[in-house]
């Protein structure tokens, strides 16, 4: 878990971790609200007996959703922690790496 300053610098602020998401984070949250409204209505669409590939097809614009989602946090975690392990240099990199590639993989799986 890397850290960083509020001006960026890779330092820890009260000793509490912020991640690279940190400056969108009312963003993501906003964007997580819509996706959980998406999944309330697919059981609404079960509980209400929807014909199945109108519920399938709200299904793959949430999957759709959750993927951009992942995306765009993956993309900020490479461009924060990797980003910042590459300049500490060492070990740390490659265990950053890994761990991104192994996330990448994860999502490719789904």
């Amino acid at each position: 878990m890397t850290t960083i300053e509020a001006g960026g610098s890779g330092a820890e602020t009260s000793g509490a971790a912020v991640h690279g998401y940190h400056h969108q984070k009312d963003e993501h949250l906003k964007r997580l609200r819509r996706i959980e409204g998406q999944i309330r209505g697919l059981q609404r669409l079960v509980d209400e007996d929807v014909y199945c590939i109108d519920i399938l097809t709200q299904v793959s614009a949430s999957t759709k959703a959750l993927q951009s989602f992942a995306l765009q946090l993956l993309e900020e975690h490479l461009r924060h922690c990797v980003a910042d392990a590459a300049v500490k240099g060492g070990g740390e990199i490659d265990a950053k790496v890994e761990e991104a590639t192994k996330a990448i993989a994860r999502l490719l799986r789904t």
